[in-house]
């Protein structure tokens, strides 16, 4: 293992790489990458659902998205590695009055701001989505620039990349502490020795938070236990079914091999780091799915796992210098949608890394929010 590095980027999930491959791209200097588990990906990125959507409520998340669409899409050029960004869309479903006028004025920001989305009828609902219940239904948004894609596919490909140019890869390397001068990071401790650097990046997602305090600084990032599960083959699934979200519910389903994703978060759960398989939250979602998609009735369940949230108070990133700790920079806290924006949040913490003005301006995920009263949250969260 190298003993200096001009950057450590803690996590290897897809934020970690992806920040890793737009710093070695930019020429930043030597970078390590460390996680503590065998594999990169081990934490919640190989756990997703796979949604890649750009329908959010506020302006920074909406143009991520976009970004990040723009650099799936450009994966394979970018990269050399293909992984497949299957634009089917994302489609929301409105039965409450409140949450009709809600997603129209998101529907307002989106389109002001580029976003090719659409108003649907419930008639109009079948051709995306055939067999979903929708006499319920009063309003629809979709957007065909979403869609869904494999983690694990998009990790690997950034991971091949950062080996070809350089980055340090270290497995089964856990954070066991830091070297500090005063105020100021100078190493970083690991169970395979110590790395002298002044600048590390915390992508270490549900785990952010214990990296924050090891260092004396405080993430507001704390791990929500969701679960999701996978159906059997089903008829009704065809090639174009997008992700549907029942906003009112809180379901999510899209396509899976031949049969469906079911997902659906208990907003009761405690913080904690438990990923056991819980049957009653299983049955919920399956109880939930059954009233949106009746034909699931004869579906057989073909597997069910655990992942963890990183979520923050405003269900917003956290991308910025610690206000604290010098040396310490954070890309984590995205509650739920790291993946989704994992190239567009690699690029602009490169550029901000490097002294550049940021592609997007970011400025409203700095850690420093939380100093006084946060003024905008997230609302459209699943």
């Amino acid at each position: 293992m190298r003993t200096k590095a001009d950057a450590v980027v803690i996590g290897g999930g897809i934020i970690g790489v992806a920040v890793a491959f737009y710093l070695a791209k930019k020429k930043y200097g030597q970078v390590v990458l460390v996680e503590k588990e065998p594999f990169t990906g081990a934490g919640s990125t190989t756990k997703a659902a796979g949604g890649i959507r750009a329908q959010f409520s506020t302006k920074t998340n909406i143009e991520m998205s976009m970004l990040s669409e723009k650099m799936f899409v450009e994966f394979k050029e970018e990269t050399g590695s293909e992984a497949l960004f299957d634009q089917v869309g994302y489609l929301f479903l409105l039965s409450d009055d409140d949450d009709v006028k809600t997603f129209t004025r998101h529907y307002e920001l989106q389109r002001s701001l580029g976003l090719n989305v659409q108003l649907l009828k419930p008639n109009e609902i079948a051709q995306y989505a055939p067999h979903v219940r929708t006499d319920d239904i009063k309003l629809a948004t979709f957007c065909h620039d979403d869609g869904l894609g494999d983690p694990s596919e998009f990790l690997r490909g950034y991971e091949s990349a950062i080996r070809r140019l350089g980055v340090g890869v270290e497995l089964e390397c856990a954070v066991t502490g830091f070297g500090k001068a005063g105020d100021k990071l100078t190493s970083v401790r690991t169970t395979k020795g110590e790395i002298q650097t002044s600048m590390v990046i915390n992508c270490a997602g549900a785990w952010a938070g214990e990296i924050g305090r090891m260092a004396g600084a405080e993430v507001k990032v704390e791990p929500y236990k969701r679960m999701c599960v996978t159906t059997g083959e089903l008829d009704f699934v065809r090639p174009f079914f997008p992700m549907v979200v029942d906003v009112k519910s809180g379901l999510y389903f899209h396509k899976e091999s031949k049969g469906l994703l079911l997902g659906w978060a208990d907003k009761s759960v405690k913080p904690g780091f438990d990923v056991s398989s819980d049957p009653d939250y299983v049955d919920t979602i399956i109880e939930k799915a059954l009233d949106r998609i009746p034909q699931l009735e004869t579906a057989e369940i073909a597997n069910q796992w655990a992942g963890l949230y990183e979520t923050t108070p405003d269900h917003q990133a956290i991308i910025g210098y610690d206000p604290e700790v010098g040396g310490m920079f954070h890309v984590t806290g995205f509650s739920g949608h790291g993946f989704m924006h994992a190239p567009a949040a690699g690029l602009v913490s490169a550029q901000i890394l490097s002294g550049e003005k940021p592609v997007i301006d970011v400025s409203p995920l700095s850690p420093t929010r939380f100093a006084g009263a946060v003024e905008t949250h997230e609302t459209n969260v699943i």
